[in-house]
Parts: C-alpha cells; structure tokens; sequence
C-alpha cells in the first residue's frame, strides 16, 4: 500500500526529535519543515543532527518573527507543491492558525493536526489569556491533535469533547541503541571525566539543562544544601549552561558546597551522555516543564530519576525506576531525595554495561497511536 504524505511544519530540530521523526518516516512518507535553523536559546550542531536524519528535510526561514513567534512565508506554496494527506503544526502557534485559516478559505483540504508538548500540569493552568483562547478556537477546526501522555488526552477529551480518534499519544522518546552506540567511547570519556572531577566511590546526582528559572535548579539546591553538606560521599553535577549560572554559584559559595556543587559546563551528542554513565541517579526539579526529554536519556542509560510533578516526563516514571516530587514544597523535596538517595548507589568502575535501560518499549504504542491517521 502506498504510504500516505505526511507534512510537518516544525520550529527547530533538537536531538531528542531524530528518532520520533524517523520512525514516522517508516510509517508515512514524511518531509519536515522547519522554521528556525537552530535552537532559540541552546545552540547545538546542526550539521551532526542533520546527518542522522532519514527524511525529507527543508526550511522556511523567511518571515516576521517576535522571539519564538514567527510567521514564515512559502507554506502554502510548500503545502501545494508537496501535495500531503496530512498536514502537522505545532501548538496554538501562528503556524496552527494559518494552517486552520487555509482549510477555511478552501485553500486546502488535507486533514490538519497539531503537536502539543504540554504536560497535564500546564493543561490545567494555562498561563496566557491569549493561549487558553488560541486553544478553544482552535480545538473546534483541527482534525487531530498529538500530545505527550495518556493523561493529556484524557485531559482533551473530558475538557472539550474530543474523540480518542483524534489523539495521537506520543511522548518524546529516543532509541536506547542510538544513545548508547559506541559504547567504549563513551566509556572512555566518563572514565575521564570521573578522574578529572574524583567521582569514583561517591554518590553522583546529575541535572542536565539550561540553568534558566523554569527548571527550578536555585530553589531545588537551596532545599536539598543540609544533605549535600551531610552526606560526605554526595555530589551534584549540573551539566548545562545559562543565565543562572551565576546566582547558583552564589548559592554554592553562601552555602559551602564548594566541591559538593560541580559545574562542568555545557555538552551535547557523546560528551553529553558520556555523563549519564558517570551518574548515580538523575533530577529533573523543574517548575515548568512541558515534557523534560531529559527524564528519557537518563532512564535510557540505566539512571532512575527523581522528577518534578510539573514535568510531562512523570508519565515515564513508576516506583521501579523513580520517584516524583513537588519542587516548591521544601518537605516533600526532602523526603523524596532522602528516599531516592537511598534506591541509587555509588559510582564505582565506568562500565556502559552495568546499568540496562530503564526505559519500556512503546514502539508498539507508537504506531497504534499514528496509526490512526492513516484512516479517514
């Protein structure tokens, strides 16, 4: 049978999207477009990226734009020339209105979805007057919407009547053999990277980020500091870059934990996850967060994860492989990192081995789930 053409206007290509966009390719003959050339705020290879990808890739960079908003010239010229049976944009954006506003002018006929990373937390608390009205007008003309997790799309369809038909679960997931290919490099640069920072024989907590306000990092060290301070064997590692590197080091210096704080600076591709073999454990504290792609790679290299409740990535979590907190309730952050510290051990030799992934096998949820765009 001849594949149906899928077309997906995106903002930007981030590593955590190569195998979900690849594994669409094997169901549908896919083009992505996407409308920045980079990352907004992270910068990151893109030629390293780009090589790993399956599909048809294009780009619309032409256009107004207001920080992440943007209007880009040529879609419909793209959407005309392309000729797809389905047709996918990204949240309430501008991008999802002009495709709405196309179908109603008659301008296109194709099925039209979107993709919605919010997690069930920011469903119920929608922070923009102009996003909780983008969503209710938009809800009334997209034919299908894709969202992170069960619980979001029960969400959707209690709230505002959608049919289980037009939910495509779909949570972020990368291919455990993709992020752990080559496994004796990545052991021989966390060997180095365990020597340089004297991490053998201690308990390695890992956060991997921006250090921006949303990921909750000053509070989080704030409340946890008594048992950095405590616990001899304990460090943290902040793997990541951004504009609050400078009041969490305050925080180290007000706090003492000079040693106990690490701040290894910014990684990506295997320097990244070699990082994931030096762990004990992974924290994600954040107090947004749509879904949290981190929360994959970390279960993918073995880590369990002590995770945010406002994280889209709590649907990854079960008490075989984590545990979920409240970031902004100093006794619950307590408990659940005395109890998580008690369910992770110490690093002893790097071997890429010791730790099997963490992470379940949803290939098969997978293509039930995009499955049902295949039929009218």
């Amino acid at each position: 049978m001849k594949k149906k053409k899928v077309l997906i206007f995106h903002p930007h290509l981030a590593p955590y999207r190569i195998d979900q966009f690849n594994s669409l390719n094997e169901l549908y003959d896919l083009e992505v477009v996407f409308l920045f050339d980079n990352l907004l705020y992270y910068k990151m290879d893109q030629s390293k990226l780009l090589s790993q990808l399956l599909f048809k890739v294009s780009f619309l960079l032409r256009g107004p734009r207001y920080n992440w908003r943007v209007f880009r010239f040529g879609m419909l010229r793209k959407i005309k020339k392309m000729n797809p049976d389905i047709i996918l944009g990204y949240e309430y954006s501008f991008t999802t209105q002009y495709l709405i506003l196309l179908k109603r002018l008659g301008l296109i006929s194709q099925k039209i979805g979107s993709a919605v990373d919010d997690s069930l937390d920011i469903c119920n608390h929608v922070q923009s007057k102009i996003r909780f009205l983008a969503r209710k007008q938009s809800l009334k003309h997209l034919d299908f919407l894709v969202v992170m997790s069960d619980e979001v799309s029960q969400f959707y369809q209690n709230t505002f009547n959608l049919k289980d038909h037009q939910l495509v679960v779909s949570p972020i997931l990368q291919k455990p053999e993709r992020l752990r290919n080559n496994p004796g490099k990545l052991e021989n640069i966390a060997q180095q990277y365990s020597q340089q920072y004297h991490l053998k024989g201690k308990k390695v907590l890992l956060f991997v980020g921006r250090f921006v306000p949303e990921k909750g990092l000053p509070g989080f060290l704030h409340a946890i500091h008594s048992i950095l301070l405590e616990q001899e064997d304990l460090v943290f590692v902040l793997v990541g870059s951004g504009n609050e590197i400078q009041p969490l080091k305050a925080i180290v210096e007000e706090k003492q934990l000079e040693g106990k704080v690490i701040f290894p600076g910014k990684y990506e591709g295997a320097e990244l996850y070699a990082w994931y073999l030096c762990a004990s454990g992974f924290v994600l504290p954040s107090l947004y967060e749509p879904f949290g792609a981190v929360v994959n790679e970390a279960l993918i290299f073995g880590l369990k994860v002590l995770c945010s409740q406002h994280a889209g990535a709590t649907c990854l979590i079960n008490p075989s492989n984590g545990l979920i907190f409240s970031p902004l309730d100093k006794n619950d952050t307590l408990e659940k990192m005395n109890l998580f510290l008690g369910e992770i051990d110490s690093m002893g030799e790097i071997n890429s081995m010791n730790k099997p992934s963490l992470m379940l096998d949803h290939q098969k949820d997978f293509v039930r789930e995009w499955n049902k765009l295949l039929y009218d």
